[in-house]
């Protein structure tokens, strides 16, 4: 194993400096995928569990889906909620037990609910409700990407560790060009965030500036096929 005195985010600038290896890039037809915007962790003056990276998150997903809408591509939401008692979470939820747990996001509850701020058409956006990381398991995900012929997967939301790395990993498993705008993506701690996002960006995604994400959307063009 190769040792190094490089913090995470010192390990991450420098992987995104000296790129080894080629991009996958963009497609020909694009889904966006939004995952666990909800209160729980996104709400840093209600709930200890939430957590912000970069202040202009919440309002680059926004423009970003607001945009893609328009441009015709399918824009999914999913949360994470488990019924009253919390056996849906299964193992995941038996190590702790507290009113902050994961198994105690309830569906219906203030900590399972999307935050306010973000632009979600109820009418037109698909939203999964999902009990395990990614956002593949469990859920119609795929069916509907296949359903619109999509070859390319932007993920956003949190946390950079948890979810979205799952879903990157599901997304390539199942042959989508994954795409990670690195200011749309959150977690608890920079250790976790920058060590994903160096692993993320070396096997399983492109990580990338959010400015790249906007300008591949101002030249996308809606496909028909």
């Amino acid at each position: 194993m190769e040792l190094s005195d490089l913090t995470p985010r010192q390990y991450f600038e420098q992987v995104k400096a000296n790129p080894a290896r080629a991009r996958f890039g963009f497609g020909s037809k694009a889904a966006i995928i939004n995952i666990d915007l909800q209160c729980a962790y996104t709400k840093v003056d209600e709930f200890k569990t939430a957590y912000e990276t970069d202040p202009n998150q919440l309002n680059y997903i926004n423009q970003i889906s607001d945009q893609a809408r328009e441009k015709g591509m399918p824009v999914v939401w999913t949360h994470v909620g488990y019924m009253e008692s919390g056996e849906d979470a299964g193992v995941w939820g038996t190590r702790t037990d507290t009113p902050d747990s994961l198994q105690n996001i309830k569906v219906g509850a203030r900590r399972f609910e999307f935050d306010d701020r973000m632009h979600i058409d109820h009418e037109r956006d698909p939203i999964y409700v999902k009990r395990m990381a990614s956002a593949f398991h469990e859920t119609a995900l795929q069916s509907l990407l296949v359903w619109h012929k999509v070859d390319t997967l932007i993920l956003m939301g949190g946390s950079t560790s948890g979810c979205i790395r799952a879903t990157a990993v599901d997304s390539l498993m199942r042959g989508y060009r994954t795409i990670v705008p690195e200011e749309c993506v959150a977690d608890k701690h920079e250790i976790p965030h920058f060590a994903n996002l160096a692993d993320l960006m070396l096997k399983y995604a492109d990580v990338v500036p959010v400015a790249e994400v906007f300008e591949f959307l101002e030249t996308y063009q809606k496909t028909d096929d």
